[in-house]
């Protein structure tokens, strides 16, 4: 081999080992069920698997592991977008060793002559502006322009966006949710899940659903979407004069993301889907989502959703989309806790 040669290929892979490095820094800023960021990234020359950290499980609230492959799901597209920010195609195979269950995808990271993709850079930008919304959302339409857009995006990964605009189903869908949330009280081990993902203000912790990411009190709208119960009583939560447009809270956009199959992969894929259309909607007008899961973690009440709301299709994600402006913030562990290299 020539000096040149050698030297070049070093360089090439110095640039890679950095470029991966950024992008799963980037991929750890998707959205994660009560923020437990259930991944780990590993590099060994041009690829990057992803495998998910089943400790960070929710053992009572989702036992078969299905939210937290969709959070994992939600990483990957945006490792996705992060790697062809930085000049690179992500060649993805999901699911590469049936005896791994744990080892989610294996994406290689390809160079040389790719087309510009100008979407692309929109949406990176709006990985970590992108945040979960709790609570009711600002009087106002979400343009139907974008919901059709927003529907396009999840099937492009795969999955299907089931609007709920009658307000009869919108009522009925609210109903399984408070339903949902009271039979999860009832569980002293579902309580306390949610307690050890909830940390107290003042927390160093750099996981989990902390004060600054959900009001102190949760203002009601017609018909009411019930919401997880962080504070636990204790006043903890942003102030509510901060949320001016409390004075009038509107319910948004109910909506169910679904798909066709229901196991692993469609977990994955439904990941992809929802963190794809969550930052067109993010880039299009500051549209967030507030997640109401409840319903979906009791299997008599997801089955009624499948058969009710979405057609028969699996329901995986059931949310609200409106807009709420950016008072909530969140935290994540840093990129060393996450990422390994084996060159």
């Amino acid at each position: 081999m020539k000096p040149n040669q050698g030297s070049s290929q070093g360089r090439d892979m110095s640039r890679l080992a950095v470029a991966a490095r950024s992008a799963v820094e980037d991929a750890t800023w998707a959205p994660s069920v009560h923020n437990t960021q259930p991944w780990l990234f590993s590099r060994r020359g041009d690829r990057i698997t992803l495998r998910a950290d089943a400790d960070r499980r929710l053992e009572v609230a989702d036992p078969a592991g299905r939210e937290m492959l969709i959070s994992c799901g939600a990483a990957l597209f945006t490792l996705r977008v992060a790697v062809r920010r930085q000049g690179y195609e992500p060649e993805v195979v999901l699911l590469p060793d049936p005896d791994r269950p744990n080892l989610l995808a294996d994406v290689r990271l390809r160079s040389g002559g790719l087309p510009a993709w100008p979407e692309n850079e929109r949406v990176y930008d709006q990985i970590r502006r992108r945040r979960t919304h709790r609570g009711g959302f600002k009087p106002g339409e979400v343009p139907e322009s974008l919901l059709g857009a927003l529907r396009r995006e999840a099937q492009r990964e795969g999955a299907s966006l089931y609007l709920v605009e009658d307000s009869n189903a919108q009522a009925a869908l609210a109903a399984l949710t408070v339903a949902a949330e009271h039979m999860h009280r009832l569980i002293p081990a579902y309580r306390g899940e949610l307690g050890r993902w909830a940390p107290a203000p003042g927390s160093r912790r750099r996981e989990g659903v902390h004060e600054t990411a959900y009001p102190r009190e949760t203002a009601r709208t017609e018909p009411d979407f019930a919401g997880r119960d962080f504070g636990r009583g204790r006043g903890w939560g942003i102030d509510a004069s901060i949320l001016e447009w409390l004075e009038e809270p509107a319910v948004g956009v109910a909506c169910v993301l679904a798909t066709k199959d229901d196991n692993p992969a469609d977990w994955l894929r439904t990941g992809q889907a929802l963190q794809r259309l969550l930052l067109r909607a993010t880039s299009e007008g500051d549209v967030a989502a507030a997640f109401h899961t409840q319903a979906l973690e009791v299997p008599e009440l997801r089955e009624l959703v499948r058969v009710h709301f979405c057609a028969g299709d699996h329901p995986q994600m059931l949310m609200r989309l409106g807009t709420g402006g950016t008072a909530f913030t969140s935290v994540r562990r840093p990129v060393e806790e996450v990422f390994t290299e084996k060159d």
